[in-house]
């Protein structure tokens, strides 16, 4: 309430609160704190990003991914089609190499259900440790039923994550962009004997090389470049508030050898509260009743 009594935000018209940034910046805490108060106490968590829009620095953070967002906006959609691209031609020649493990819920029963009378004689028979009388197997290379379980689980705990293009495109965008050396990290090691070696070693590189280094890095460099020139930017700013007088612009080195040295002009002479205070004094004070220098600053100001 303050703040739409400060900036007199209902004198100016509807069209004018919609485009300003801060009212609908006041009017979303203001909603976020409406939610925390009648949903969950979840959203009073959101609060704590107002620090940000309080501090420049943090600020100039997010600003070095929105500033120049149609750039990383286009980079990204350039990284999408190559994904799709290699996707394309994962699913056409190296269908078979796409073969990730999994993390699936575990089961409530590992062995198979023996209340059927017809399945009892086979779970005994394919998980017992018995040395069957009549097969022909030496029981001294009987393999245990333990080790038969894991290795079923170890079979059952990798996919095939290239069945359909879709799958492909997901595979290679989640794992291959997560990949420090891209989709080749994930997918299943070939044999220097297969005779798609050569292509599955050239088609690794590429996308390395293409989607990791260069365009990742694309990415990487705009939003460093431009939290560079932020930085750049408010040290410029810092030093000018510093160094010059904001209301006659004369910089410090002019008062140098002189009467008045630069600290008694800004506090002295041209000291910009004062300039506010007498600003203020002409918006409070009734027309009528301005004097010749006050009638003129009043049409200035206007």
């Amino acid at each position: 309430m303050s703040f739409v009594g400060n900036c007199g935000t209902f004198t100016r018209g509807y069209k004018a609160m919609i485009m300003d940034v801060e009212f609908l910046y006041h009017l979303l805490y203001l909603l976020i704190c409406a939610l925390g108060l009648f949903v969950h106490e979840f959203f009073y968590s959101l609060l704590l990003f107002d620090l940000v829009y309080r501090e420049e620095t943090l600020l100039n953070v997010i600003k070095s991914v929105t500033r120049n967002g149609r750039s990383i906006i286009l980079t990204a959609v350039l990284a999408l089609i190559l994904v799709y691209l290699f996707s394309i031609v994962g699913y056409l020649f190296f269908k078979d190499d796409f073969i990730l493990e999994v993390d699936k819920l575990p089961n409530e029963t590992l062995l198979p259900d023996r209340t059927e009378p017809g399945e009892t004689m086979t779970g005994e028979f394919l998980y017992s440790d018995v040395c069957k009388a009549g097969s022909s197997e030496n029981c001294s290379s009987i393999i245990p039923s333990d080790q038969l379980i894991t290795e079923e689980m170890e079979e059952e705990n990798k996919e095939h994550t290239c069945e359909t293009l879709l799958m492909c495109i997901v595979t290679v965008l989640s794992h291959g962009l997560r990949s420090g050396g891209g989709v080749g990290d994930v997918l299943r090691k070939p044999s220097k004997e297969e005779p798609l070696f050569a292509a599955r070693v050239i088609y690794d590189l590429l996308f390395f090389f293409m989607v990791i280094i260069i365009v990742l890095n694309l990415i990487f460099g705009v939003i460093i470049d431009t939290f560079a020139d932020l930085r750049s930017e408010k040290q410029k700013k810092e030093e000018i508030l510093k160094t010059t007088c904001f209301i006659c612009g004369l910089e410090r080195d002019k008062f140098d050898n002189k009467t008045v040295t630069f600290e008694e002009h800004i506090k002295e002479e041209h000291n910009m509260w004062h300039y506010l205070c007498f600003i203020v004094l002409v918006k409070v004070k009734d027309s009528t009743e301005y004097t010749g220098p006050e009638s003129y600053v009043a049409e200035m100001i206007k």
